[in-house]
């Protein structure tokens, strides 16, 4: 990351805000409300930069056609499309920015990769959905394959007419203000396909860190890798045998950071831990 660049914008004033809660849970929803409430101008939402509710730039990762083509797209994974908001953002003048995202690790890396200062403040959808409303958003990702974009239905028209459904209008009362907001309701391509959750399996991903192990250093020979899987992202457990003389320190941590970027840039998934055991040190 540019560390010029993100304190550029520390200088300005420039706040960071994160809205955090694992897919389908209903942050797009709620995302509008939220952004009034702190009065915020800026949305960055799968792949779009909203600016009192019109997309201004970006693509949406619901027009995907793949599922993992759609996270890494939220994650602003191309170049061109990560230039084309930083570019945009550098053209508006704000003082905060809201980050919606399916956990911590994934919004910081949103905010690490458009070089915005680290995230000041982290709302968690529990923090402002009830249970009962969180599992009838679950319900309606899950079974009937909808997805929110937080802006009016004339702006998802426009572009993604494809995948739009339907809109809804959300009451929003303040002492001295009450309006409606509107939001739209998606169809996403990668669910009209598949209609359920796509991940990597325990076997294919190990087959991965296995590939990653074997690039990174010959000497170090993997025994056992267990894969778990999170709300917040995949861990990785690593048993390994290591020659004696080899470096612990500093190498073990490099191979960390190359298992961690090396998948998540191939897959767009967000690895959370790597975690390295070392199970027995042998004579070359």
């Amino acid at each position: 990351m540019n560390i010029f660049k993100s304190f550029s914008w520390k200088l300005k004033g420039v706040k960071v805000y994160a809205l955090v809660g694992r897919s389908g849970t209903g942050k797009s929803f709620r995302a509008g409300l939220l952004a009034k409430k702190y009065q915020i101008d800026l949305l960055i939402d799968d792949g779009l930069l909203i600016y009192n509710e019109k997309i201004i730039a970006g693509k949406s990762a619901k027009k995907e056609d793949a599922y993992m083509g759609a996270i890494k797209t939220a994650l602003f994974d191309n170049p061109s499309h990560k230039d084309d908001i930083i570019a945009k953002l550098k053209t508006i003048k704000f003082k905060k920015i809201l980050l919606i995202g399916t956990s911590n690790k994934m919004v910081a890396k949103i905010a690490e990769r458009l070089e915005l200062p680290e995230i000041s403040t982290y709302i968690q959808i529990e923090d402002i959905a009830s249970k009962e409303e969180i599992e009838k958003a679950i319900h309606s990702r899950t079974k009937e394959g909808k997805h929110v974009i937080p802006v009016p239905s004339i702006e998802v028209k426009r572009d993604y007419a494809h995948i739009f459904y339907d809109s809804i209008k959300v009451f929003f009362s303040r002492k001295k203000n009450k309006k409606f907001v509107e939001k739209s309701v998606v169809r996403p391509i990668f669910n009209q396909k598949d209609r359920g959750a796509v991940s990597i399996s325990e076997a294919a991903l190990s087959q991965m860190v296995l590939h990653c192990v074997d690039e990174h250093s010959s000497s170090i020979k993997v025994k056992k890798i267990i894969v778990t899987q999170t709300q917040q992202g995949y861990n990785i457990s690593l048993f390994v045998n290591v020659s004696f003389g080899e470096q612990l320190s500093g190498n073990f941590h490099n191979l960390q950071k190359y298992i961690t970027e090396s998948i998540e840039r191939l897959t767009g998934i967000i690895i959370n831990e790597v975690d390295i055991t070392i199970d027995q040190i042998s004579h070359k």
